[in-house]
């Protein structure tokens, strides 16, 4: 297959770690060029980076923020697993890079390691091994317990913890969980009991962790909630280090409030010591949660699909920084996005710093869409005014550092058009509108400006001005625009009424130079002369 472009550009991936054959071989199949370098050094790194548009992960490359300046052409990051705690998600966002993860190659791998690692626990099975191996034969030593009639807390219901769920009740346990965004429908149909925090672990004989590792989470198994567990509960982490207070772990194991417990994450990786080691009760694991050979090709599959497919058609699946499109909504959402850009540009390029906070409503064919690709689009035009390297992942950062409150109104009803994008900026003046739709369903145009219908295409250089209603003025801004040598490709106007105030939307061939606007703004009538670019 020949090789696409990025204009004249080929499209360039790099593999910085060891991942299975098979992503080299789907990006190649999706005619991208891929170089498989592995355990290259910080430095090394940088010196290449700059080559590419595409960096494929695992956990040993680390894509720090003096690592992206370096990054010139990086637009996506894929990491091949759950955790992405070795990428700087904000630098990756403040440069305009997709960050995305596999969350669902591993999880059947990882929630099996959990329920391998609650066996483990309750029948002391490496403690077991390795005194039988000795050549001793202490049977009346290992009394376990059973899992059946046991009541196993979840903490975190998501996507592993659903599958544990499943699994747990397979061996007739009963399940809690704890997960602020577990809905009564959703436990409801796992089949499991939504409980606070407190609650499992007074209940809890086994306790599993399905949590990501974030300010609210860190510590959860801290002292104070360890004082409050069942006494002889057995604890398994096969989520994230940090979710468990390691030091305040090893005395609940040495007084017997913890029976047992089993991690295959640390807060320190790799573990090469922990005040765990060694410990009676206490099995580990080298964080071989998604260490399984069908685990390690599902991830490798699924990010290079996921990169391919950002890469050459816009889809964006499983992103951790910007809302997900996916390869069958791409094509539909994608004009919507090129309209909700020009719509953002015109506001941003009009109002400027007058912008309180943006609402962004869809209607007709366009309320059936994914509308946060369009927001994130929006977003993208109208900071666009405020800084020249901005794209759909950094804009929604930008907006929230200048204060920006962004809202988004679907309207399921068909007005005036079968399908329109409506922009609103709250102001000092109140509020100001503009709206667009498509024309055949795939040619943007701009149908609205603050208060105005207007009927027009937003392309290239172009110049919005207000002025009152009155004969002679078209005459005299061609006339002023011809002495500038300044070629009109499109003309359109628009009032509210006879008299009142009229908009001219002008697309033209060469932008207007300062002095140019200042002769304009000196023509009679002329409340407003604002150069755009599209």
């Amino acid at each position: 297959m020949a090789r696409l472009c990025l204009g004249e550009k080929r499209v360039k991936i790099l593999i910085s770690d060891k991942m299975d054959p098979r992503a080299a071989e789907i990006f190649r199949e999706r005619g991208l060029e891929v170089d498989e370098l592995p355990g290259m050094s910080p430095d090394e790194l940088a010196r290449v980076i700059g080559e590419y548009d595409g960096l494929a992960v695992r956990s040993a490359t680390r894509v720090t923020p003096a690592l992206l300046e370096h990054a010139d052409n990086l637009k996506v990051i894929g990491r091949a697993g759950i955790g992405v705690d070795n990428i700087d998600i904000a630098a990756a966002s403040q440069h305009g890079i997709v960050v995305m993860n596999t969350p669902f190659g591993n999880s059947i791998t990882t929630a099996e390691h959990a329920i391998a690692m609650m066996f483990a626990l309750a029948r002391q099975l490496p403690a077991a091994d390795a005194s039988t191996q000795a050549g001793k034969w202490e049977k009346s030593k290992f009394m376990g317990v059973e899992l059946t009639g046991k009541t196993l807390g979840l903490i975190g219901a998501g996507n592993i913890g659903s599958i544990v769920a499943s699994r747990a009740l397979g061996l007739k346990m009963k399940v809690i969980a704890y997960d602020p965004f577990l809905t009564p429908e959703r436990a409801l149909e796992l089949g499991v009991e939504k409980v606070d925090l407190d609650s499992l672990l007074a209940r809890a004989d086994f306790i599993t962790l399905h949590t990501p590792l974030t300010d609210q989470t860190r510590g959860i198994l801290d002292a104070d909630a360890l004082a409050k567990a069942k006494t002889g509960v057995r604890i398994i982490n096969c989520a994230r280090g940090g979710l468990i207070d390691e030091a305040a772990l090893k005395e609940a194991l040495d007084s017997g409030k913890v029976a047992g417990a089993a991690l295959d994450v640390f807060e320190n990786e790799p573990a090469h010591e922990s005040p765990l080691f060694g410990t009676p009760g206490f099995i580990s694991t080298p964080h071989l949660g998604a260490s399984t050979t069908e685990a390690q090709v599902n991830v490798a599959i699924q990010v290079a699909e996921q990169m391919s497919d950002f890469l050459l058609s816009g889809a964006v699946t499983n992103a951790i920084n910007m809302p997900s499109l996916t390869a069958e909504e791409a094509p539909r959402v994608k004009p919507y996005m090129g309209l909700a850009e020009s719509l953002g540009k015109l506001v941003g390029q009009t109002l400027g710093e007058q912008i309180e906070s943006i609402a962004v409503e869809v209607e007709g064919d366009a309320a059936e869409l994914n509308i946060k690709p369009i927001t994130g689009a929006v977003l993208a035009g109208l900071m666009g005014s405020y800084s020249d390297s901005v794209n759909m992942v950094n804009a929604p950062l930008l907006a929230k550092d200048r204060g920006l409150d962004v809202s988004e109104v679907r309207h399921s009803h068909e007005g005036d058009y079968h399908t329109l994008v409506r922009v609103t900026a709250r102001t000092p003046d109140g509020p100001r509108s503009v709206a667009g739709t498509l024309f055949g369903h795939n040619n943007p145009r701009l149908v609205h400006i603050f208060g105005v219908g207007i009927e027009a295409e937003l392309t290239g250089p172009m110049l919005y001005i207000v002025n009152t209603d009155a004969p002679g003025f078209i005459g005299a801004l061609g006339t002023t625009l011809g002495k500038a040598d300044i070629n009109i490709a499109t003309f359109n106007l628009g009032r509210r009424k006879v008299g009142g105030a009229a908009v001219a939307l002008i697309a033209i061939d060469s932008p207007a130079s300062r002095e140019t606007i200042r002769r304009l703004c000196e023509l009679e009538g002329v409340r407003e002369v604002v150069a755009l670019r599209f």
